[in-house]
């Protein structure tokens, strides 16, 4: 059995261990391969560096919507980082009014930038989306995102947001939230999601799922992501691996 965790933060780990610790934790786990998600240009270097030493660690590229600070790359730059064979996403791109304050309008030029990079480089996109849900779909609409298509990390919408993301080809990825007790409405979604729109992902150190809710998450941890999930379908923990292993596969054109 192997558990890809499909959006994780290993540099921001510190407290768990070193990467190698972090690495032979999510084995003993089953959790074999994982995608280093990029938050902005400062740190993308630290992003980018295990992707060197480790085969079945990839990484993406791009600036996070709350990151207000700190350089903005461009269309042009984004491409050209890109083209790195590690660089299997752009991201994570997206809207975030939950915690955006007065005119929000660079998010969104933000974001159609890393559409027009993803078009141009054939990477998908890594988007996340809070409390921005409808502005989110209309400029996946506007910019044509269908082209590339990509994911919605960290999932938390109902099923109608579901199937709009869907019908731009885009999937669905549960993090630990999956897994708490008052997540009602996301556990129907994850029940109803077609088989072959789902992945997982830890999106650590956040997020940490039951049984180790309020702590420091990891990569390893996806396999209790997987575990619920595969409890709310009725199927087997291995079905959910193969499927869930299947799609990042077939999305980020990866072997694992």
């Amino acid at each position: 059995m192997k558990l890809v965790d499909s959006h994780c933060h290993l540099n921001l780990l510190e407290d768990v261990g070193s990467t190698q610790d972090v690495i032979n934790t999510a084995r003993k786990l089953g959790v074999y391969a994982m995608l280093n998600v990029s938050v902005d240009m400062e740190t993308f270097p630290q992003v980018l560096s295990p992707t060197r030493k480790y085969d079945h660690i990839y990484a993406s590229v791009g600036v996070h919507p709350n990151t207000k600070e700190g350089r903005e790359p461009t269309v042009a730059e984004l491409i050209t980082l890109a083209n790195d064979p590690k660089i299997i996403a752009i991201g994570e791109t997206g809207l975030d009014y939950y915690r955006g304050e007065g005119d929000l309008e660079w998010q969104r030029e933000r974001f159609r930038r890393h559409i027009t990079a993803a078009k141009q480089s054939g990477r998908p996109l890594i988007i996340h989306t809070r409390d921005a849900q409808q502005d989110t779909l209309q400029i996946m609409r506007e910019e044509n995102a269908v082209q590339v298509g990509g994911v919605m990390h960290c999932f938390t919408g109902g099923l109608e947001m579901a199937h709009a993301a869907i019908e731009l080809g885009f999937y669905i990825s549960f993090s630990g939230i999956v897994t708490f007790k008052n997540a009602l409405e996301l556990k129907q979604v994850a029940k109803e999601v077609p088989a072959d729109r789902i992945l997982i992902e830890t999106d650590s150190p956040y997020l940490a799922p039951v049984p180790y809710r309020g702590k420091s998450n990891q990569p390893a941890y996806v396999r209790y992501v997987a575990e619920h999930i595969a409890e709310l379908r009725g199927e087997s923990l291995e079905t959910i691996a193969q499927t869930t292993t299947d799609n990042f596969n077939r999305l980020f054109n990866t072997l694992n």
